[in-house]
């Protein structure tokens, strides 16, 4: 408990960003070193605002030990960001909440295929047959389905999956004591999963909660399927939030006309792949989840891979025609003895949207958040323009989302 009360602090400041508490950390070493800085040190960084830095002249460790004391009455285990037990998956992204408080058994989420089934509240009987078809074929295939538990599709989805006597995993938007979410649907999924949230029991709340626990739901899961979204729906946004994360987006096909399924149809034009059952979902992931069942179904390749794929076959083609100079610019064959190249060169013959994305990544590892707002472009056409950029030997990946330009450094 000695270390642990400030950790539990520092997870009660929620007004302050949770990429704040991730920096402070990396900055100062770990919540007791945060909890006894100096402010001159915290406004000498740069990043606080007057609201974050009057949140950390609270040392009162009273809330803290509220916090022990409920958790323990509850039941409610509690990870911090350096736990064994917290999920890699989630520790990886750009913000990840620094404790995660959990009612019930957390499975081990690294090890699981996790998909977030998402949708519209006001889901039509269509939409809410299709988002509790794909939570039953989730489970039963072997994968874990992840639940912001809201009415609509995500309840129908979890729904589905307990149909299974599988587990699923719920986040909360709410303290994590308060389980009232589904008409005692939490209470059900934490019995045969888990009910995670970032804000400790008691904590206050607020409507801006319910964006931010995106993240975490994302996070958690190695893909995300959108059932039924209209045209302004949180769906859409949380969509956004895992294309940003790198996971795999899929979309439910609704009719054309379907007012409920015009943001989820316009995914499907833009950026998502096309789901009709669970197995859609999942087929893609056998190579990294073994455990997965395939009922029959013909398996398929990831968006992602397709266009590889389609790549690899436009090189192909490109050698048989005798075109070497198109082949060394997509980086094929590219001579392995040069050690650098100067920026204004590495960047010539690129145009538009893939210039700006690569003048983006200007230092050794850019985090994608940091290349849309510097490229100003949407999340789908970074990703998209980072993919080929990859596939043409400009840029690599060096770390978890980030990246930076091949050979612009010795």
């Amino acid at each position: 408990m000695s270390e642990l009360k400030y950790w539990l602090w520092l997870s009660s400041l929620v007004r302050m960003r949770p990429r704040t508490k991730l920096l402070l950390l990396r900055e100062l070493g770990g919540a007791r070193q945060i909890y006894f800085e100096l402010e001159e040190r915290f406004r000498s960084l740069g990043y606080l605002t007057e609201r974050e830095l009057e949140q950390l002249r609270d040392h009162s460790l009273d809330k803290a030990m509220r916090i022990a004391e409920a958790c323990e009455r509850e039941d409610i285990d509690i990870l911090t960001l350096r736990d064994a037990a917290y999920p890699r998956r989630l520790a990886g992204i750009y913000d990840p909440p620094v404790v995660l408080y959990v009612k019930g058994r957390l499975p081990a989420m690294d090890e699981q295929a996790a998909i977030a089934v998402v949708g519209t509240r006001r889901a039509s009987p269509y939409g809410l047959k299709m988002a509790a078809k794909l939570g039953y074929e989730i489970t039963r295939c072997g994968g874990l389905v992840v639940s912001g538990l809201t009415q609509g599709v995500d309840s129908a989805a979890a729904r589905g999956a307990l149909m299974t006597g599988g587990r699923c995993v719920g986040v909360l938007a709410t303290p994590i004591d308060d389980l009232s979410w589904g008409g005692g649907l939490a209470v059900d999924v934490s019995m045969a999963g888990a009910v995670v949230s970032e804000y400790p029991p008691g904590a206050e709340r607020h409507s801006s909660f319910f964006r931010a626990r995106n993240r975490i739901s994302s996070g958690l899961s190695v893909a995300a399927v959108v059932v039924e979204a209209p045209e302004r729906s949180g769906a859409l946004l949380f969509a956004d939030e895992a294309l940003s994360q790198g996971r795999e987006l899929f979309v439910v096909p609704g009719n054309a006309d379907s007012e409920t399924s015009a943001g989820s149809n316009r995914l499907l034009v833009d950026c998502a792949a096309p789901a009709m059952n669970g197995w859609d979902v999942l087929s893609g992931f056998t190579g990294q989840f073994p455990g997965l069942r395939d009922p029959g179904r013909k398996q398929r390749s990831m968006p992602g891979q397709r266009l590889e794929e389609s790549l690899r076959q436009e090189q192909l083609n490109a050698a048989e025609e005798g075109a070497p100079e198109q082949l060394a610019e997509k980086g094929v064959d590219k001579a392995d003895s040069v050690d650098y190249i100067d920026l204004r060169k590495q960047l010539e013959g690129l145009e538009g949207e893939r210039r700006a994305v690569a003048e983006a990544i200007d230092g050794p590892a850019v985090h994608i958040d940091e290349i849309v707002e510097k490229a100003g472009l949407p999340v789908q056409t970074v990703l998209r323009e980072l993919t080929l950029l990859q596939l043409g030997g400009v840029v690599e990946k060096c770390g978890d989302k980030t990246f930076r330009l091949i050979n612009t450094q010795k």
